[in-house]
């Protein structure tokens, strides 16, 4: 059985070209792999490692994850190699979650993992083996359109994962292929189920790799130790304690230990802000809040894709992974917009990121926005590029004095910081 492959027309686009795929030991790159044999690819396996922690812990799945992709490799008949990234993920990708916790944020490592390592580094060593092409299990497609390489969604709307490339560099993109992109999950297990893959029947990783099942509270406390503050509503209240302000996040309900406060109803509280100056933790009740709630974002910078589009530019947006597509308009950011704070300052693709800085307004308010997180811009079911949320707008429609006096108007660090109006 063969598929049609969308990607890119380079030269060695083609059947006969040398490809060395991503082996996860999962399902998809699993099939991946038998897809690009079939349809006549010369086809060697990569097993990654990407950190560097006891294999024998329960938590660590990485010893049994190169087992499962060598045994799909001896059943397809290909070779297998392997390498440690452990370094360049240390540097490139690990380097900047810290940080951005440290700095209050919520980052998604998960971009930066694919710009940096798999369709940087891994293309490298891939083409020191011999490589024409590297390939993946990544649920997208890639089209060429007026000349360029452009990422699209998946067309398995549960499964694709276009939000985390769009910040992989148009070059490195016309050296992949895709073979998953018109796909959906439930054939690809059919099709590994026909073929005896072992991995047929494997569940899916869920989470940040190097996390694995652990709590994420608890990973994160090896790095970034305790720091006790005040939870307080935006009159400045105490309504609890935390023991971090990087292990919560903007939105968050679960985990805060809030219960039994005088004269507060029964509506369960959410993280709306964070002050790091005083270490507060600000809450608010109710799921409808209006403080949980944005008009507007920055974006200190951007990676098109493609060539960068004339804006004003009308588009939709995801603010997180598997977010409906929301309509917003993108323009530049006037000077009193944004404040260059940004630690993601590993791209290589210089030429293809904005630095001016962007405003995006969204027609809808847009519930727990998160600075730290990836913007991920779309025309249909092109991705445009996207970039990390630097602030929002959002509380500014409260009008307690206290909030104001105590943060939205504050110069000292807070997170979700403020644009003119």
């Amino acid at each position: 059985m063969s598929v049609c492959l969308v990607a890119s027309r380079h030269e060695m686009n083609k059947p006969g070209a040398s490809v060395v795929v991503g082996m996860s030991g999962g399902v998809d790159s699993s099939v991946a792999a038998l897809l690009l044999l079939q349809s006549g690819y010369r086809v060697e396996g990569l097993f990654m490692k990407n950190w560097e922690e006891d294999d024998g812990r329960p938590y660590c799945t990485a010893a049994a994850d190169l087992a499962d992709a060598r045994a799909v490799c001896d059943k397809l008949g290909i070779p297998l190699h392997e390498a440690n990234f452990a370094a360049e993920y240390w540097d490139n990708v690990f380097a900047h979650f810290l940080t951005e916790y440290k700095r209050g944020r919520t980052p998604n490592p998960d971009v930066l993992c694919n710009r940096e390592i798999k369709f940087k580094v891994f293309t490298e060593y891939a083409q020191l083996l011999g490589a024409d092409m590297i390939a993946t299990g990544h649920y997208a497609r890639l089209k060429q359109i007026d000349g360029e390489v452009r990422l699209c969604k998946g067309l398995d709307a549960d499964k694709d994962q276009s939000y985390f490339l769009q910040s992989v560099p148009q070059e490195a993109l016309s050296r992949v292929l895709f073979p998953l992109g018109e796909l959906d999950k439930s054939r690809v297990r059919a099709i590994a189920r026909a073929a005896d893959l072992p991995t047929h029947a494997k569940k899916d990783s869920t989470g940040i790799c190097f996390i694995g099942e652990r709590r994420f509270k608890d990973f994160l406390k090896t790095w970034l130790p305790e720091e006790p503050g005040d939870i307080v509503t935006p009159a400045g209240r105490r309504v609890g304690g935390h023991d971090g302000l990087m292990y919560h996040t903007l939105g968050q309900r679960q985990g805060l230990g809030i219960g039994g406060i005088k004269n507060t109803s029964e509506a369960p509280w959410y993280v709306i802000d964070k002050d790091l100056t005083r270490n507060h933790l600000i809450v608010v009740q109710g799921n409808s809040h209006p403080a949980l709630f944005c008009n507007h974002l920055t974006l200190n910078d951007i990676h098109w894709i493609g060539s960068a589009p004339s804006l004003p530019l009308i588009c939709m947006v995801q603010t997180r992974y598997r977010q409906p597509d929301q309509p917003c308009q993108v323009k530049m950011a006037r000077d009193g917009d944004r404040t260059d704070t940004s630690t993601d300052k590993n791209s290589t693709d210089k030429s293809s990121t904005d630095k001016k800085g962007y405003a995006i307004a969204f027609d809808r308010p847009q519930r727990s926005v998160t600075p730290g997180q990836w913007a991920c811009l779309y025309q249909g079911d092109i991705c445009l590029g996207g970039g990390i949320i630097e602030s929002t707008d959002a509380g500014h429609a409260l009008n307690e004095p206290a909030l104001h006096n105590h943060s939205l108007n504050d110069k000292r660090p807070r997170l979700s910081g403020t644009l003119a109006s």
